[in-house]
């Protein structure tokens, strides 16, 4: 697979991590169609098992959502502004301490956010548990599914 192509997998991959923080979009399963694209073009064993066990590891998340408590968002204040630092810190957190690191970055981005929206550590605290108690699991389960995912494809393009 040549270099414009790669980047075109990384940005749907990209595009899909981003869509996971975004209700309505697909996130998850455009992460699995840009790995379907790149397996589907570089035809090795290595692509072959890393979608088959992406492809499972997505297909159990999906049934993970579906079994957690339904959301319950009304009145709860999740800004835009506070999906960007969940987001952020969830990315930040996978790199800074590659994939268990996208956890605490989520929760500490949801804090921050509601940290500096709300000025005390009482009032933040308070706002950020009932916000991972509304959404922030299903959320942050799917995000890190498809983290790793995507540093999976990552470490397999690196390695090629």
């Amino acid at each position: 697979m040549d270099l414009p192509q790669l980047l075109l997998v990384g940005l749907v991959l990209l595009l899909g991590v981003v869509g996971v923080l975004i209700p309505g979009v697909p996130g998850t399963w455009l992460v699995w169609a840009g790995l379907l694209w790149w397996a589907l073009h570089v035809r090795s064993a290595s692509a072959w098992t890393l979608l088959v066990a992406a492809t499972a590891l997505l297909l159990v998340v999906q049934v993970v959502k579906w079994l957690l408590p339904p959301r319950r968002v009304r009145g709860l204040g999740i800004t835009t502004r506070m999906v960007v630092f969940a987001g952020a810190g969830a990315l930040l957190g996978f790199v800074l301490v590659p994939v268990v690191g996208a956890v605490p970055g989520f929760v500490g981005g949801i804090y921050l956010c509601e940290r500096l929206r709300l000025g005390t550590h009482g009032e933040a605290w308070a706002s950020m548990r009932a916000v991972m108690r509304a959404v922030g699991t299903s959320v942050l389960v799917e995000l890190f599914a498809c983290l790793m995912v995507v540093g999976a494809w990552v470490g397999a393009v690196l390695a090629q």
